[in-house]
């Protein structure tokens, strides 16, 4: 086993960094062997997540924990070491027809910490968040017994692990639930909005395709603030593509991958940068409605085809930062977050908007809830954190939370997640789902 004493370890976001000693074990003995002779230590992924997650002066890295189980191509299940990327699954994964039923913005994370997370896209709506495909994992913990844990065999521990940042234990291996797909594209329509309640009724408009996102210009005021571009999407169907696609359905066409070399200097990234790059991003589709088909990895993944891209932040990086808002609260409360950041001047020029369904009341670690959640970008620098305590407490008020993935900044407060959730509700929009993935 490979011991790394005061390594330097920070995560996609270089933000904070901390000296570390860490593990890699090789096999359950080592890892065993690692959990019985620390008092605190917190298993580590690929550190693509944005905030200070599994960060500790112990880690337990799973990177080398990374072979495939087994692949059912007939049900749709798949079964993995925790260190598995989704890259890995995908590669694997798509030429057989089938697609990850949940995923993140990148497809350079682990198994282990999309568990870890409970990670959401841009299909909450319809398919809640990774957890919900999830058919059981097995978790060594604290004692270095392995046990498996599903819906029906330690349902606690199960619940608990899920969205629980790593505290739980060691998440060794997991088997989840494919989505069948027809080709590896994806219907994509891009729509632009003016403003924040020309993106709302879009949102609205569109609860019944699969895949919605927004991108904001934050840096907007006025009649113009929330200025932006909606993206929604389903999986093309074989009938719906081109010949040229229909002769390869499920194969894209590898593209070359730009790579930020260097550091970019402070000075780079300033109001004045980023309101030119938002300009350039709204005026580059023409028209206001454009309907096109574009592979997945264009439509999930765009910022996973630039290596190295967090260094456009500079050496002291970044945080992103992610709440939700309850329906009834979003707009005003959208509207009110839009204005402190435009006034503040941090812009981003990776914001997010999203609509959350239902969340899950039994996985109460989990971050969503009905409602629309916004992710930002900020560049870290000395007037930050007066910009995010006064960011907190716009979502405390609206009755929001906070993302503890994204939480570097935040007031502990708001990553509480216990609070009333519909389950009647719930179990109405889970019945939906279980019957929707049957069909597919």
């Amino acid at each position: 086993m490979r011991i790394n004493k005061s390594k330097n370890i920070a995560n996609w976001g270089l933000y904070p960094t901390i000296k570390t000693t860490e593990y890699e074990p090789q096999s359950i003995e080592e890892f065993k062997e690692v959990i019985e002779s620390t008092n605190k230590i917190v298993a580590r992924g690929n550190g693509r997540c944005y905030g200070d997650a599994s960060l500790q002066n112990d880690v337990i890295s799973t990177q080398k924990w990374n072979k495939f189980i087994e692949f059912d191509r007939e049900i749709g299940f798949i079964e993995v070491e925790s260190g598995v990327l989704l890259s890995d699954i995908l590669e694997v994964s798509v030429p057989a027809g089938f697609f990850i039923s949940v995923t993140p913005g990148t497809k350079f994370i682990t198994v282990g910490g999309a568990i870890a997370s409970d990670v959401h896209g841009k299909n909450h709506h319809v398919h809640g968040c990774f957890s919900e495909h999830l058919i059981y994992f097995d978790l060594m913990i604290e004692s270095g017994e392995i046990v498996r844990c599903s819906r029906n065999e330690n349902q606690d521990l199960f619940w608990a692990t899920i969205g629980g940042m790593g505290l739980t234990g060691v998440i060794l291996s997991a088997r989840f639930l494919m989505t069948k797909i027809e080709t590896a594209y994806i219907k994509n329509e891009a729509i632009q909005a003016n403003n924040l309640d020309e993106i709302f009724k879009l949102f609205e408009e569109s609860e019944s395709w699969t895949y919605t996102v927004a991108w904001l210009d934050c840096l907007q005021k006025g009649e113009a603030l929330g200025k932006s571009i909606m993206l929604r999407g389903e999986h093309a169907t074989l009938a719906e593509v081109s010949d040229k696609i229909r002769e390869k359905p499920l194969e894209i066409k590898k593209k070359p991958k730009l790579n930020i070399p260097f550091f970019f200097p402070d000075f780079a990234l300033n109001p004045w940068s980023i309101k030119i790059f938002n300009w350039l991003y709204f005026n580059k589709q023409i028209k206001k409605h454009v309907k096109n088909f574009v592979d997945y990895d264009q439509f999930f993944y765009p910022l996973d085809m630039v290596h190295n891209w967090n260094r456009i932040y500079g050496k002291n990086g970044f945080i992103q930062y992610q709440f939700v808002i309850p329906k009834e609260n979003g707009l005003e409360g959208m509207r009110e977050i839009l204005k402190a950041i435009a006034e503040s001047g941090n812009g981003s020029f990776l914001v997010v908007l999203k609509l959350f369904g239902e969340g899950n009341p039994k996985a109460y670690n989990s971050f969503p809830q009905p409602g629309y959640t916004l992710a930002l970008d900020f560049k870290v620098n000395k007037n930050l954190k007066k910009l995010i305590q006064q960011l907190d407490e716009i979502v405390e008020r609206n009755g929001g939370r906070i993302y503890r993935t994204k939480d570097a900044m935040s007031n502990p407060i708001l990553t509480d997640y216990l609070k009333n959730v519909d389950s009647d509700k719930f179990e109405s929009l889970q019945n939906e789902r279980i019957n929707r993935f049957k069909k597919q």
